[in-house]
């Protein structure tokens, strides 16, 4: 006897399974993979920009938030020598056109950096 099945009422003869391969063209083929794998080291270019500008501008960022760090330090040594600074003063006198502009950035620049810090 062959070594034919039987299952669900049709004969099934024992070899190849599955889809028989198609006639493709290998040059076609070739084309589609060079193509495909031009599409991906774009995409993966593209990526990487991203994440550099993005990198990039973290550390402006963390930058920034040192130089305010350091003012704030300043501020609080000279206050414990008992001087008050003069952008203290002005903070708290409300007097904005005394206060420089790192100090006014200081007073704002929190809900900046952190509208900022937000992001990505």
């Amino acid at each position: 006897m062959d070594d034919s099945k039987v299952v669900g009422g049709k004969v099934k003869k024992p070899g190849k399974r599955g889809r028989k391969p198609a006639k493709i063209d290998l040059k076609a083929k070739l084309e589609r993979s060079r193509q495909s794998a031009r599409e991906c080291r774009a995409r993966k270019k593209l990526r990487y920009q991203y994440l550099e500008e993005l990198v990039s501008s973290k550390e402006r960022a963390i930058c920034a938030l040192r130089e305010e760090l350091e003012m704030y330090k300043q501020w609080c040594s000279a206050m414990d020598q008992g001087k008050i600074p003069s952008e203290i003063k002005a903070l708290l006198t409300g007097d904005e056109q005394k206060v420089p502009p790192a100090a006014k950035s200081a007073k704002s620049g929190r809900s900046a950096a952190a509208a900022g810090g937000s992001q990505g």
